[in-house]
């Protein structure tokens, strides 16, 4: 139990599933009674308004029910209650009650009762006010120096202050330059109404500058009327304090002098009456509400600041003198004599919690019992040690840092491709032209051990294949319970996407609170982008696939792309993309190889990498495990060098089209200027045919808007056809060099680090700099590489040259038997290896010159990727032969 503790004298719940705000709380004797007790009236947003005169027959004692004094239902939500001299003719206290259309006035008044029921309570309705503006706070005084009684000023959403002379209204005034509302508070010193406005200053208004100045209901709606008729508006003085206001008051203990405070965001601030600041606070928790009142100490003040934490600190200007803990998080709090108790502190909670509780301590009367004294065994405590380091070290050998099994368990995600496409395609605005574009069904399901909350799933797959819905929420699923969900896969766009994987990922927090992420991937069917068509017996781009079985029939790995009448064309297939492309697939009869040729590079991928999946399922299913393919060919280097210059060619397009573009449009903004100066100006002057300089700068404008989306466009296509080639020549390599899943998962994250294409962080620069920083380390041929440091910052280069020449390097230390990993400790002995195998990383031209020359009969650049024995052009219905 914690020493310091808000004692709870006298607590209730307000109503169910109501809600309270920092207005909805007042302190006051509102019936008028003459006896100096204060009551409690409480107002809701649901519209009930109570009070309370609590009577506790024993500290912390909840509410009884002749504690209740009055509850009505105003059917209009309470937005603020306040008690003063509101009523003409009388003294006595009100209550002024704000809706968000309305302000009502209303006597409180009790009447003796004759049996054991008490006192009965009423209120009856003296005058109200319809708003024609809706309201946000108000605030009350004797504006104006009247005696006697209290004037009312309500601020509404737009930044009105409409006064109200108790029954009558007086007049309305806008602030200058309101975008929202603030705080509101009324000094009664200085007659000004200070607030915070949207600039996050505070701003003080004199009471007389606003009665003369202009009519706000008269006020037209052009900007010319601000210097109208009437007094201009004028601020009396403004402080910036740089954050948000939560509230504000004005403490008066002595007529000589007055202060401000104010409470931010991270502050709270104490002001004189001409806007200096007097001491300021910075607060270590958010605070909530605050309510300063007098100190006993001679040119004090104390503050009560409650916070977010459930705590209320008490200090006195900057000194925190007390803290204690309360049960809630008060969003309101006041100090008031009940009962003959004076110094009550009330707080209210935004869901009803009203308490009134009073500081002191709580000290605990536990006494800590005798432990019996006993010898320690020092050799069993050794032993019991010994065993749990032992347990500890299992656990973390066998299941690492964190329970991954556990985690896995709490929430199973699995997807199912339908095999069958959609009986009604879910394709729409999709730009493949005549072709029908169909859709395939994926459902995902969801099975979770224990009750997960804030489930979010989202859906991956590569552009141009779109999702029909890519985002599912659930906010809770309960112990043991599964969830499926279904979306529809289509090509929308007129190219090939890079990837046929899609990706689930599910984020979920636990019951603890700790949030995971689990994903699942799943596989696209081929189909859904690529048609049968007749296979072309010419293309530019050729590549052969060794393997160390038997040909296999290409109707058993395509059955879905042969037409019945080339059954016995076993051996050759046609495949045409959705977008156009065509691609041809030939396996020999007699030779273990099989060729893949297109009119585009980058096409080559999705066949070639689909073939190497089946044949290792096909001879998966047949029991074989000793299946493997290779590729002896001379690497493709010019054709995917052309595709890298030609996604530079274009960023560097964009780049020069976004300059112009600004240039354009600064020129557009200042030929705007001149002609507004033009026809501000009361004498008439020529235009100077800065009309038609305008109309062309603006045609101008568009026309380069609509050339920069077209070269987004074309670079979006670019880059996911880079991205196809790049997969392509990493299979290539991990083939050609026989890598480990490990090697080629580094080649990937080199080569392939970005998702998408952007201008100021592109992929040349980015795979530059990953491919150097394995060629200075685990490809280096000397310690000397490995301590060069690489540029920290990542910009766009002028040319391709470097980076051609480094995947150039990259391949040629590969080829001498250079080796990929990551951890440090593998680079000593591959340069023991390696005692002069792999060329040095070039520090000047010069050298790369010489390296590229070295390399030149490594790599040879042909359009026509055959192998040393070539395979020989055979026609599509007599198959191949050799």
């Amino acid at each position: 139990m914690s020493l310091f503790k808000a004692r709870d004298w006298w607590s209730t719940v307000l109503g169910e599933e109501e809600e309270f705000d920092q207005g909805c709380l007042c302190l006051a004797d509102v019936d008028n009674t003459g006896t100096g007790q204060d009551k409690i009236i409480v107002g809701s947003f649901m519209g009930y308004l109570r009070i309370y005169n609590p009577h506790p027959v024993k500290t912390g004692d909840g509410a009884q029910a002749e504690d209740l004094l009055l509850e009505v239902h105003l059917r209009d939500p309470i937005l603020q209650v306040e008690v003063g001299k509101f009523v003409s003719g009388t003294e006595m206290l009100h209550l002024a009650v704000l809706h968000s259309r309305k302000l009502c006035v209303y006597s409180v008044s009790g009447t003796l009762g004759n049996v054991e029921h008490g006192n009965q309570y009423q209120i009856k309705l003296m005058y109200e006010h319809n708003l024609q503006r809706t309201a946000c706070n108000m605030t009350y005084g004797s504006f104006g120096g009247v005696k006697g009684r209290d004037l009312i000023c309500i601020q509404s959403m737009d930044g009105m202050l409409m006064v109200f002379e108790q029954e009558s209204y007086a007049f309305g005034r806008f602030l200058p330059g309101s975008l929202l509302p603030g705080p509101l508070a009324y000094s009664s010193r200085t007659d000004s109404f200070i607030t915070v406005s949207s600039c996050r200053q505070v701003e003080s208004y004199k009471y007389q500058v606003l009665a003369f100045a202009t009519d706000a209901d008269k006020r037209q709606e052009t900007e010319q009327q601000k210097l109208g008729s009437g007094k201009r508006l004028v601020v009396d003085w403004t402080l910036n304090i740089g954050e948000q206001a939560l509230d504000i008051c004005i403490v008066s203990f002595n007529q000589s002098a007055s202060s401000v405070f104010v409470l931010g965001e991270r502050n709270f601030f104490c002001l004189k009456d001409n806007g200096q600041i007097r001491f300021m606070k910075k607060l270590d928790c958010s605070p909530s509400c605050f309510l300063p009142y007098c100190s006993v100490s001679e040119g004090t003040t104390n503050t009560l600041i409650g916070n977010h934490n459930n705590m209320l600190h008490i200090y006195q200007d900057v000194t925190l003198k007390w803290a204690t803990q309360l049960p809630h998080v008060p969003v309101a709090v006041r100090v008031g004599c009940l009962h003959d108790l004076k110094g009550v502190i009330v707080t209210l909670s935004d869901n009803g919690h009203l308490q009134c509780s009073y500081l002191g301590t709580d000290p605990s009367l536990f006494q800590a019992p005798k432990v019996e004294s006993r010898e320690l065994n020092y050799d069993e405590l050794d032993t019991e040690l010994k065993e749990l380091q032992k347990i500890i070290k299992d656990v973390n050998k066998s299941q690492g840092v964190w329970p991954i099994t556990e985690r896995e368990d709490d929430l199973k995600i699995s997807a199912m491709v339908s095999p069958n496409f959609d009986s009604v395609s879910q394709a729409t605005d999709v730009e493949v032209g005549a072709d029908l574009v169909p859709s395939v069904t994926v459902k995902v399901t969801l099975q979770n051990r224990v009750g997960l909350q804030k489930i979010k799933l989202s859906i991956y797959v590569q552009p141009p294949l779109v999702l029909t819905c890519d985002q599912f929420t659930f906010e809770f699923m309960a112990p043991e319970m599964t969830r499926t969900v279904s979306f529809s896969v289509y090509l929308k766009g007129s190219y090939t996407p890079s990837e046929l994987e899609g990706n689930a990922v599910v984020s979920y927090s636990r019951p603890t609170g700790i949030p995971r992420v689990i994903q699942c991937k799943f596989r696209l069917p081929l189909k859904l982008i690529c048609l049968p068509c007749q296979p072309s017996k010419t293309a530019s781009h050729k590549l052969t696939i060794d393997t160390n079985k038997s040909p296999v029939s290409l109707l058993n790995l395509f059955p879905g792309f042969a037409s019945q009448s080339e059954d016995d064309q076993v051996n050759v297939m046609g495949f045409r993309f959705l977008g156009g492309s065509r691609v041809t697939l030939l396996a020999s009869k007699t030779s273990q190889r099989y060729r893949i040729q297109s009119e585009q590079f980058e096409d080559l991928w999705l066949i070639t990498n689909e073939l190497i999946i089946r044949l290792q399922e096909y001879f998966e299913k047949q029991g074989i495990k000793d299946f493997a393919c290779s590729f002896s060919g001379s690497m493709p280097l010019q054709e995917y060098f052309e595709l890298i210059d030609h996604h530079f060619e274009l960023r560097i397009n964009g780049e020069k089209l976004e300059e112009l573009l600004s240039e354009r449009a600064v020129q557009f903004r200042a030929i705007q200027r001149r002609l507004l100066t033009r026809f501000k100006d009361k004498t008439p002057a020529p235009l100077q045919h800065l009309d038609t300089l305008l109309d062309g700068t603006y045609k101008q404008v568009i026309a380069l808007a609509d050339a920069v989306e077209e070269n987004q466009g074309n670079l979006f296509q670019s880059f996911t056809r880079l991205k196809s080639a790049t997969h392509l020549v990493i299979l290539l390599i991990g083939l050609w060099q026989k890598l480990s899943a490990d090697q080629i998962a580094i080649l990937e994250a080199a080569f392939l680090p970005l998702q998408q294409d952007a201008q100021e962080l592109g992929w040349e620069e980015t795979v530059d700099a990953a491919i150097s920083h394995l060629l200075k380390t685990c490809l280096s041929k000397s310690s000397k590489e490995q301590a060069l440091n690489l540029s920290s910052q990542l910009s766009i280069p002028k040319d391709t040259s470097r980076l051609k020449k480094h995947i150039t390097l990259l391949c040629d230390r590969l080829a001498k038997g250079g080796r990929l990993c990551l951890s440090t400790d593998a680079v000593a002995p591959q340069t023991m290896v390696m005692p002069g195998g792999c060329a040095t990383i070039p520090e000047s031209d010069l050298e790369e010159r010489s390296i590229e020359q070295d390399s030149t009969e490594l790599f040879t650049n042909h359009k026509h990727l055959i192998m040393e024995t070539p395979m020989p052009e055979v026609s599509p219905l007599q198959g191949v032969s050799e």
